[in-house]
């Protein structure tokens, strides 16, 4: 009798969640393609109810696990990808500094040197001496707004990696919450039904 029931409840369940399912939904949801999220709702619409249970094919377990796998390895390649600009941005202002050190060590030993007006053992006017100070302070005002430059596009590019990461885990957070909002709805509709038929 008790197997007559459950295999009634079984079916009945069976039976309700084939037609919840339109043809809309069908077109949208893909187990190979669509977002993670249409992903996981394929497997667990398509997936068979055994009393609380959902009963998945292990096919659908591993093309999701490799399709989830993929999307975290692309956002892992992108952050490697940034931190390696960023490793190199670093190198390059390292190496920016050292050499604004030894030109303004170089500047500092020319401003001794320039009461006698001589550079490299040459004599020079004023005004060309003046000229070619002028020069070297230019050239170091350019390095600088280079080296300000490429370390704003390294910033940019850290934040943008970053807002990324963020919105892929908001969207898996999101997904977790509606998946068990919606198993919390299955398991509540599972035990109404066999409440009615207890009283039955």
């Amino acid at each position: 009798m008790n197997k007559i029931k459950y295999l009634a409840v079984f079916s009945f369940l069976f039976t309700a969640t084939v037609f919840a399912q339109t043809e809309n939904d069908e077109d949208k949801l893909s187990l190979n393609s669509g977002t993670i999220d249409n992903q996981f709702e394929y497997v667990i619409q398509r997936s068979n109810n055994y009393q609380d249970y959902k009963v998945i094919k292990k096919v659908w377990l591993y093309a999701l696990k490799a399709h989830t796998m993929d999307s975290l390895n692309a956002v892992h390649k992108n952050l490697n990808d940034t931190k390696a600009v960023v490793n190199t941005q670093a190198k390059e202002i390292d190496n920016l500094k050292a050499s604004l050190t030894k030109t303004q060590d170089t500047l500092d030993a020319t401003n001794l040197e320039k009461d006698s007006m001589s550079l490299f053992g040459i004599q020079m006017s004023k005004s060309s001496y003046n000229v070619l100070m002028w020069s070297i302070i230019g050239g170091l005002l350019a390095l600088l707004l280079l080296f300000i430059y490429k370390f704003k596009n390294s910033n940019v590019i850290t934040i943008e990696a970053r807002k990324a990461l963020s919105e892929i885990e908001e969207e898996f957070e999101e997904h977790r919450k509606i998946a068990l909002e919606r198993e919390q709805k299955v398991r509540r509709q599972l035990q109404d039904e066999i409440n009615k038929h207890k009283k039955i």
